[in-house]
């Protein structure tokens, strides 16, 4: 670990502390025997097929990359399987440093360029983003949203969300559109006082540029909308069967509600620690006790969704990654590879 991931580790930690120290402090009553008791007696069978339902959305998400490749590279499915469990397993256990592991390990695996997956990745987010971001639009037409406490924030976490979308998109059109134009503006830009740099940018910059031809015609992407869309309905059929393995009130949440925990969610895992989290679960806790849903509820409810969907796919992971011979040398390979794309 170089001394810029201990610093952002630091920072992170201290931050976590700080919102963990505040929320402790509001909840002067929480009972720690209440929320033994409502996390022992949850209903095992909903859990396992919050599992499921997790796993099947990294199974469309194999078959959503090889619809990515087909332009550049004919694959299959299940080529594509491991990459996916054991990419989302380093990105539990490392953090967002594990990232980088599933478009390496594809490039490694099919023989093409790591520059050119990172720009797959990045295709890949905006069609996640759009999916889910489809998803939350229709929730917020419902009543409901707007008679909830801070719907304020809730709304504004959407357009923020669009906003996001948006500018991937933008970004990836022009990259795609005037790939030589914006790599001789780059190039001129540092040429002066780094002229290797400026070569190295240029050629990144065309890489990134194929990585980006994944739409190869309106079949391919009507294909690739509908993989996105299915996929992250089953993810939040996998927050339902978490919801219902609980009691009222978490029993009976409504739909609206758990697409907000999945904003939430996503929102809160832009702040976490390797291996433990953090910023997911404080964030679908804090809107559950919104939901005024008890805190010891709330905090096995919050912990149980993390771990049913993200931290569940370790164990799959790590099997497929000694099947695979994937190291955590090829992982310190793959960041130091992102670090130098950055650089």
């Amino acid at each position: 670990m170089n001394k810029k991931r201990i610093l952002i580790t630091l920072v992170v930690f201290a931050i976590l502390c700080l919102l963990v120290y505040l929320q402790v402090r509001a909840w002067n009553n929480f009972e720690w025997k209440i929320f033994w008791q409502q996390t022992k007696h949850v209903n095992r069978l909903d859990i396992v097929a919050g599992i499921a339902l997790t796993y099947a959305a990294y199974v469309l998400r194999a078959v959503r990359w090889r619809i990515f490749l087909k332009p550049v590279r004919e694959t299959t499915t299940a080529r594509l399987m491991a990459p996916q469990f054991i990419g989302f397993t380093a990105l539990a256990l490392l953090g967002r440093a594990g990232e980088v592991v599933r478009p390496y390990i594809i490039a490694k695996k099919e023989n093409l360029t790591f520059t050119s997956q990172m720009a797959v990745w990045t295709v890949e987010r905006i069609f996640d983003m759009g999916a889910f971001g489809l998803i939350l639009a229709i929730s917020f037409l419902s009543p409901e949203v707007r008679g909830l406490r801070h719907s304020e924030y809730y709304l504004g976490s959407g357009a923020v969300l669009v906003a996001i979308v948006l500018g991937m998109l933008i970004f990836a059109v022009v990259i795609r559109k005037w790939r030589d134009r914006v790599a001789d503006l780059f190039h001129d830009l540092f040429a002066r006082f780094a002229p290797g740099f400026a070569q190295r940018l240029r050629e990144k910059i065309h890489l990134f540029s194929v990585g980006l031809n994944t739409i190869g015609d309106s079949g391919s992407a009507l294909q690739l909308a509908g993989v996105s869309l299915v996929m992250w309905l089953l993810i939040v059929f996998a927050y339902r069967a978490v919801m219902n393995a609980y009691p009222d009130p978490v029993h009976n949440l409504s739909w609206v509600r758990i697409i907000l925990l999945m904003l939430a969610s996503m929102a809160g895992s832009l702040l976490q620690l390797p291996g433990v989290g953090g910023g997911s679960q404080l964030a679908t806790i804090s809107v559950l006790t919104d939901f005024d849903i008890p805190h010891e509820l709330a905090v096995s409810c919050g912990m149980l969704l993390w771990a049913v969907t993200f931290m569940s796919v370790i164990p799959a992971g790590l099997l497929l990654a000694r099947r695979e011979h994937v190291s955590l040398r090829a992982v310190e390979e793959a960041e130091e590879k992102a670090a130098a794309l950055a650089q």
